[in-house]
């Protein structure tokens, strides 16, 4: 589900959604915006392809797809900071109640992929690890 929706969302960026990215992006961004817009389209594209075709390799796409939803928070922050209208957010609720489910997208990733399940129990198993063969007789 994750992969669609990354794909759906990719391809808006590239084609009908795209005036609306445009507004996101922050002005103090040094780069085009048309460059920003394209190239996280591409990016949500890839990961959404690499979601649906690529099992063998969900937990580092889940991490990478966290990264990505962080790295584009500034621009629903700039949303809300310049009380740009997109997406039908056209007040400072919407744009308000749109950033808490920025971090909501994070958990998705990592949770639907494993990737936190599996950094989870890497961190129990370094635990146990240090603690030593003799650690339940302690």
């Amino acid at each position: 589900m994750l992969g669609a929706f990354l794909l759906f969302t990719g391809v808006g960026h590239l084609t009908f959604a795209r005036a609306a990215f445009v507004a996101q992006v922050p002005a103090w961004l040094p780069l085009p915006v048309d460059l920003v817009v394209l190239a996280s389209g591409a990016v949500e594209i890839a990961l959404g392809l690499a979601l649906l075709l690529w099992a063998g390799q969900r937990v580092l796409i889940g991490w990478l797809t966290a990264a990505f939803f962080v790295a584009i928070f500034p621009g629903n922050i700039e949303q809300f900071v310049s009380g740009t209208d997109a997406f039908g957010l056209d007040t400072d609720l919407s744009r308000g109640i749109r950033l808490l489910f920025q971090p909501l997208l994070v958990i998705w990733a990592l949770w639907s992929t494993g990737a936190w399940r599996g950094w989870r129990d890497r961190v129990i198993a370094s635990r146990a690890d240090r603690a030593g063969p003799d650690a339940d007789e302690r």
